[in-house]
């Protein structure tokens, strides 16, 4: 039997439950689900697979170890007792990061500190050395302390797995492509009914709908701080790229995107390019107010401007009132749209089917989503 290790992934607030979903398709066991937090357990290639293929989460980490830590002595010796030498070889660089909530130990340098010390101190035992040049591998440690438990990770991701690769420019306000991925997961695109993003921006939306239905891993054109790591072998990560590029298909499922500004739309264009997208997506000039149904089945995904300055909110509550009004020529299309705006189903005139609370960021949005017979407010 392979040995099995426990993994975090990572997750916005709100998506849980996809990312556990995504885990339970790579076969891997769920341990627990907390805010932000999925536990799980698998082999060492799970590393390399969770990286590769999960789509809503933002880090996949090695969970090394969670215990009380009310005083800097328990923390101290906690961090000590756990097996370091596994991940980290004399010359790697393990730098700490970390957060604290609701604990004893509030001061996140101290912690840093602390748990930094703990680290040499097991690393000295074991390698026989008293200095650590830090100069290859870089291996991230990363804390969390609430209610006085301690739990220490080790990032396997490096960048933040929403950095897919193919997005090296964005307007002034990016959705995050992990965010955007679990938008599309919600609506549930279809290969025969047209997917739609008219506010599209860098084409955040629509490129992710397309990676999801054409079966392209999310991390495939990227690599991952792991690889580096001293006890997962290149062909580890081998193995899960060819596995990847073995479940890609070519899919009839077609996307487009739209938007009011041509410069956004030359950079989606790039955007798709290189994520591979080639063929079914399209990107045009189009004012989001004046698309038409075309004869043809269609789901609508958008985040449209929020507004954040007193006219840029007066603007974006005008545009809302503005798409209930002349989306209603859209006849049974489903649409969601995510907004901050707690106001928005009064506003566009329609009362949503099922509303989902998640964060853009640290902006709590709603999704709002609308796929039955329409329903006046």
């Amino acid at each position: 039997m392979k040995e099995e290790i426990e993994l975090v992934a990572t997750t916005l607030f709100g998506v849980e439950k996809f990312v556990g979903e995504e885990i339970d398709a790579l076969g891997y066991t769920r341990v627990e689900t907390t805010d932000g937090r999925v536990t799980f357990r698998a082999p060492l290639e799970g590393i390399a697979r969770a990286n590769l293929f999960l789509r809503c989460a933002e880090r996949v980490c090695i969970h090394m170890g969670s215990f009380t830590a009310d005083t800097f002595d328990s923390l101290f010796e906690g961090t000590k007792a756990l097996p370091w030498e596994r991940w980290i070889g004399p010359d790697d660089a393990f730098p700490v990061t970390g957060h604290s909530v609701r604990s004893q130990l509030f001061s996140v340098p101290d912690c840093q500190k602390i748990i930094k010390k703990a680290i040499v101190e097991r690393l000295k035992g074991e390698y026989g050395i008293s200095l650590f040049s830090e100069e290859e591998a870089k291996v991230q440690i990363r804390f969390f302390l609430y209610r006085n438990k301690a739990t220490l990770l080790i990032d396997t991701s490096g960048d933040a797995l929403f950095k897919r690769g193919y997005r090296t420019r964005a307007g002034k306000a990016p959705l995050r492509e992990t965010l955007a991925a679990a938008l599309c997961r919600i609506a549930r695109p279809r290969e025969d009914v047209l997917f739609w993003d008219p506010f599209c921006g860098s084409g955040t939306i629509v490129i992710e709908a397309m990676m999801r239905m054409n079966h392209i891993a999310p991390g495939l054109h990227r690599r991952f701080a792991a690889e580096q790591f001293l006890d997962l072998s290149p062909d580890l990560w081998r193995r899960a790229r060819e596995e990847a590029r073995d479940l890609q298909v070519r899919c009839p499922f077609e996307a487009r995107g739209t938007d009011i500004d041509p410069a956004m739309i030359e950079i989606a264009k790039a955007n798709a390019l290189r994520a591979g997208i080639t063929e079914n997506l399209t990107f045009s000039v189009k004012n989001a107010l004046d698309i038409t149904t075309e004869n043809r089945r269609g789901t609508i995904v958008c985040n449209p401007p929020y507004g954040q300055r007193l006219d840029s909110v007066r603007e974006a509550k005008n545009l809302y009132r503005a798409m209930g009004e002349r989306w209603k020529n859209l006849d049974r299309w489903q649409i969601y749209v995510l907004s901050d705006s707690e106001e928005f189903s009064r506003l566009y005139g329609r009362r949503p089917d099922l509303v989902r609370k998640l964060y853009n960021g640290m902006i709590p949005c709603f999704y709002y989503q609308f796929f039955r017979s329409e329903k006046k407010v």
